[in-house]
């Protein structure tokens, strides 16, 4: 799909190829497939919108050239609802910036700060954009931190509009040298995000030492009660599909009983997360493919999804 077509395209040119990624994704795993949400979206009140949810999923990535690499693992993230953080907080569900085996630290988001307000953060970066007018409520969904320790390689700010329908997305994107990037993605009119939808972002952030700077994202989402599925496809220079990364997963209310479920179906999972970084980058250095310097960042750590040139 080269930079030329459309701003937003359709999801059927790239259909074939998601259920082959699925297909893997099961093999790989060895687990019962996760429902794909190809076969159940429908935009309705959404779950995650107005309840915290945990969602347990699997994430893969495919690298196409210069030489093919492939992974599949499988993961958990928190979905909240910033409105309901002092409601969660409360209650005890989620232990909110302190220490416990499965929390989560305001400060590793948005504001970079002790106790910072994350709704404030999104909204402002909104309205660099002339975003924020239709956005009523904002989910987040991450990682949490395991006994402390948490890297978040994206997680992704869900904005809401009063009908529940989903006007923009913040990817927040963390590299291993400790720099963050936040990419605003809505459509050009404003109009809802849809499932058929594919969002085209100039990558201005650095984050493998295996990609050079330059090119563009695609990015995808389809959501329901159910299910999510999130895709970033990488394109290069050239207009070439290089990498493609999905995640997918099943979604259910946050309790403190199907965080611990989460736990040991997954031990240490933000430690996983980084180790597999570390270990797939040795594979493609035996490989032999090319090494990219870690650039200066760019000056400006949000920027907004566009059309095509």
């Amino acid at each position: 799909m080269p930079l030329n077509n459309s701003f937003v395209t359709n999801a059927h040119s790239t259909k074939t190829y998601e259920i082959n990624t699925y297909e893997i994704m099961s093999e790989t795993v060895g687990e019962k497939p996760i429902e794909s949400p190809e076969q159940t979206i429908t935009q309705t009140s959404c779950l995650i919108n107005n309840t915290p949810c945990l969602i347990n999923g699997k994430v893969m990535h495919k690298r196409f050239a210069p030489k093919e690499n492939s992974f599949t693992y499988p993961i958990y993230y928190l979905s909240l609802p910033l409105a309901k953080l002092d409601e969660l907080k409360k209650e005890n569900i989620l232990k909110i910036d302190s220490f416990s085996l499965t929390s989560f630290y305001k400060k590793d988001h948005g504001v970079k700060s002790k106790c910072g307000d994350l709704n404030h953060w999104a909204i402002k970066q909104l309205k660099k954009f002339k975003l924020q007018n239709q956005v009523k409520t904002i989910t987040l969904v991450s990682m949490p931190r395991i006994l402390g320790f948490v890297f978040n390689p994206v997680s992704f700010w869900l904005c809401f509009d009063e009908k529940s329908q989903l006007r923009a997305i913040i990817y927040e994107v963390n590299n291993t040298f400790g720099e963050t990037h936040s990419y605003v993605c809505a459509k050009q009119d404003q109009s809802a995000i849809n499932e058929d939808d594919w969002i085209i972002a100039g990558k201005e952030f650095h984050v493998s030492p295996f990609l050079p700077r330059e090119g563009h994202y695609q990015f995808r989402i389809k959501l329901n009660n159910k299910n999510i599925g999130l895709w970033i496809d990488y394109y290069n220079k050239e207009g070439k599909r290089t990498l493609t990364t999905s995640l997918k997963g099943k979604i259910e209310e946050l309790t403190k009983q199907a965080q611990r479920k989460a736990f040991w179906r997954t031990p240490f999972v933000t430690l996983q997360a980084i180790l597999l970084i570390h270990w797939q980058a040795l594979k493609l250095k035996i490989k032999g493919i090319k090494f990219f310097r870690l650039p200066k960042q760019k000056s400006k750590n949000v920027t907004r999804s566009s059309p095509p040139n």
